[in-house]
């Protein structure tokens, strides 16, 4: 259980006055009261602590307060989080699931609106955030800021829709989040002339130098699906006022290993000036979203992390509002059962059920791309029994399936290239962004077989194979467990361990799944409705005449 912390001493790091001298802090009522200078030399640093600037706190299969947890022994105190992913199979519900939990911990969540519920109309989700809900949310201060608006080709469009949610955070003056990647010139400015000032999609240097130069803040990203921090954290020396930290999606087996200490330690070792760094990982979030937590200053919250040196940046300890919750990379924090929130509806299937019926010689195909959102689209001639199209491990060309969680209806299949499979299927219930369940297998029947685990389970990540099958459950919402955060990422990585004994070749074969049915991501997707061409906005047909 954690502890109080009263007084504490060591070499302060003041990243405002950008000082550090020997000190002590005295504290009372969860507040600095007084600092007092100090002449007497000491081996450990006190730092503020740091805050992720946009994650997704699904994404590490966790609910809040166990991800807390396990983000406290890395020296985290605080996330900026968007809950997209629960708003888009529960809704308002799920939304109040993520503040509710959050609020049981001492961690300082704040959560956002989501502004694009559902992402787009080619696929069934669970849920629709209105502007209605929008304002209730804001008006209730149950959200801190309006969420990633992804819809930036509504914004260019004046759409009434996503202008309304954006007109409401001005009323309410919440901070407006970006996600623009790839985004120039006139279409720049007029998005961001909309009040939106941060990006977190930021493809490579010259983009974010012209969105910089237009006053936008660049989010630093260093997540499980992907990763700028080596492309971008040079800026840090240039825009110091400017950047931030932020982790996007953090899967339970990285986050045991690390969180945003990781992109500090980092960029120190590459030379950057450890002050800008630290303000890129606390003061610079906390100031642009108006955060209630402290930066070592009196009268502040007392949220800070001692580390040993700048050198090695181990985190010694991690101290909320003056609790002590975190101390040599174990967490003081209990694990909690929360209670369960789900929306599940669909029926086991059977192989027929994952039949395609050859309509001519060739197929489009998806091509996957390790450890990216992106996919390519090519064709191939077919491999055919008895009418049907089959999957055919020789030339790594497999059925990919997207299954409705919402209601009762028949797959939709397709083909995809380069999961490697020799064997069985993997299949999850986290599939980005309504979260249908999706599956890539070697045959109909260990497709249905690692399907209807997930269906039985209402919610999972799945391995079926002809002598075995085995699956991590995920009870809250299809994406989230009820169970230890440390379990969870053990259960994750046996997971990945059996996909690539399958002879999957990629990096995280349950990552680049999830993606498989983003279809705002070019090129090639699938939705529970059909093969989506996210160039076109249009469904394509699998066979070819």
């Amino acid at each position: 259980m954690y502890s109080q912390v009263k007084t504490i001493a060591g070499n302060i790091v003041d990243i405002i006055h950008r000082s550090i001298y020997p000190g002590t802090l005295k504290i009372k009522g969860g507040r600095i009261v007084e600092i007092i200078r100090d002449i007497q030399q000491y081996q450990t640093y006190i730092i503020p602590g740091f805050v992720d600037a946009h994650i997704h706190i699904e994404s590490s299969m966790l609910v809040p307060s166990e991800f807390a947890r396990i983000a406290a022994i890395h020296g985290s105190v605080a996330a900026v989080s968007d809950p997209h992913e629960i708003a888009n199979i529960m809704g308002m519900p799920g939304i109040r699931y993520m503040i509710e939990d959050g609020r049981t911990t001492p961690f300082k969540f704040y959560f956002g609106a989501p502004s694009c519920v559902p992402a787009t109309d080619f696929e069934t989700s669970g849920a629709t955030i209105s502007p209605e809900n929008i304002e209730e949310l804001f008006k209730n201060n149950e959200a801190h800021f309006l969420s990633e608006v992804m819809n930036y080709p509504g914004v260019l469009a004046q759409e009434p829709g996503i202008m309304k949610k954006i007109a409401l955070a001005k009323t309410y003056h919440k901070a407006i989040d970006g996600h623009a990647p790839g985004l120039k010139g006139i279409d720049l400015e007029k998005y961001l002339g909309a009040g939106i000032k941060t990006d977190h999609e930021t493809l490579n240097l010259d983009e974010a130098l012209e969105k910089l130069s237009a006053g936008i803040n660049i989010q630093i990203r260093h997540g499980s699906a992907t990763s700028n921090l080596e492309a971008l954290n040079g800026l840090i020396d240039q825009y110091p006022e400017q950047c931030m930290f932020c982790s996007d999606d953090k899967h339970p087996d990285d986050l045991v290993n690390n969180h945003v200490n990781y992109m500090v330690k980092r960029s120190l070792t590459l030379g950057l000036d450890k002050f800008n760094v630290l303000r890129c990982a606390s003061h610079n979030p906390i100031r642009h979203y108006s955060l209630d937590v402290g930066l070592l200053q009196t009268g502040d919250p007392a949220d800070f992390v001692v580390i040993d040196n700048f050198e090695n940046f181990n985190i010694c300890m991690t101290c909320i509002d003056g609790f002590k919750i975190a101390e040599n990379g174990k967490p003081l924090l209990n694990c909690r059962k929360p209670g369960t929130i789900n929306s599940f509806a669909a029926c086991k299937k059977s192989p027929e059920d994952f039949r395609i019926r050859c309509k001519g010689g060739r197929i489009n195909i998806i091509e996957a791309f390790d450890s990216q959102l992106v996919t390519g689209r090519i064709q191939a001639q077919a491999k055919i029994e008895d009418t049907f199209c089959v999957s055919d491990p020789l030339r790594d060309i497999l059925k990919i399936t997207v299954v409705n969680r919402y209601r009762d209806a028949s797959p939709a299949v397709g083909f995809i290239k380069n999961f490697g499979l020799k064997q069985g299927a993997i299949a999850a219930s986290i599939a980005h962004d309504s979260h249908n369940i999706v599956a890539v297998g070697v045959s109909d029947e260990h497709l249905c077989a690692a399907v209807n685990q997930i269906i039985e389970h209402k919610g999972g990540i799945a391995v079926a194979c002809d002598n075995f099958q085995k699956i991590l459950p995920l009870s809250i919402a299809g994406i989230m467990s009820d169970d230890d955060g440390f379990q969870v990422a053990k259960a994750y990585d046996e997971l990945n361990t059996l996909a690539k004994k399958l002879g999957s070749p990629l990096k995280a074969p349950f990552m680049t799944l999830s993606f498989m049915s983003l279809l705002v991501i070019p090129e090639l997707k699938m939705s529970d409705k059909g093969l989506f061409d996210s160039q076109k906005f249009q469904f394509v047909a699998v066979c070819q005449p």
